[in-house]
């Protein structure tokens, strides 16, 4: 029979997909401690899938530099260092004000309202209390303006970083409630400066908008 012109297929995610994602998530959360040991029998029972995918999905973490694996021995999370936020933060302020500065060039409205969406549900996110959710839209939120910038190389190291940072935004997000919503205002005033076609501000308010952050956390932790 023919295929409805409307229909759309469901996403199919691999069971290694999945246990990369769940486990990553673990980790970022701190469910699975820095320095915790990993055992693929456990976590396969856990996420209801083989050994295999597990094994392929610790591979992975391991290029990711989140799990340390150590043939025939043991796979262990690996460990963080308060002044890798020193090292981290600022490089991606840089990558990201860049990206900020060639987006506000190239912007059309149609984006800008889809930027200030992602900020309401990033605000919204905050108020009740969901850190992970907040921080995957403020990614969403950026991951925007780095691909709206049009530039592969910010994007490419750009991810790169963001995996490890995603252990310290965690926590930082996960602070009080006054803390966090000085992000949402920071992003209303990238938002601005886009539609002011501001370039200069704009790259100045998106390095703000990690380097707080960065000296918050490095208080905290």
């Amino acid at each position: 029979m023919p295929v409805p012109p409307d229909f759309s297929a469901p996403i199919r995610i691999s069971a290694k997909e999945r246990a990369l994602s769940q486990i990553q998530r673990w980790i970022i959360e701190g469910t699975l401690q820095p320095g915790e040991k990993l055992i693929d029998a456990e976590l396969a029972d856990s996420l209801a899938v083989s050994r295999t995918p597990i094994r392929e999905a610790l591979q992975l973490l391991e290029v990711q530099g989140l799990v340390s694996m150590h043939p025939g021995r043991e796979t262990r999370v690996t460990g963080i260092e308060k002044e890798d936020i020193l090292k981290m933060y600022p490089v991606l302020a840089s990558l990201h004000a860049l990206a900020a500065e060639y987006t506000a060039q190239l912007i059309l409205p149609e984006q800008i309202e889809m930027l200030k969406e992602l900020n309401t549900q990033f605000g919204k996110a905050i108020e009740i209390g969901q850190p992970f959710q907040a921080m995957e839209i403020d990614e969403q939120f950026h991951n925007l303006i780095v691909e709206l910038s049009d530039n592969p190389y910010i994007a490419s190291f750009s991810a790169s970083l963001q995996i490890h940072i995603r252990r310290f935004k965690y926590i930082f997000l996960n602070q009080p409630l006054t803390a966090t919503q000085t992000s949402v205002a920071e992003h209303a005033s990238i938002i601005l400066a886009f539609e002011k076609r501001d370039k200069e501000t704009a790259s100045a308010m998106m390095k703000q908008n990690l380097l707080r952050p960065m000296r918050e956390l490095h208080a905290l932790i």
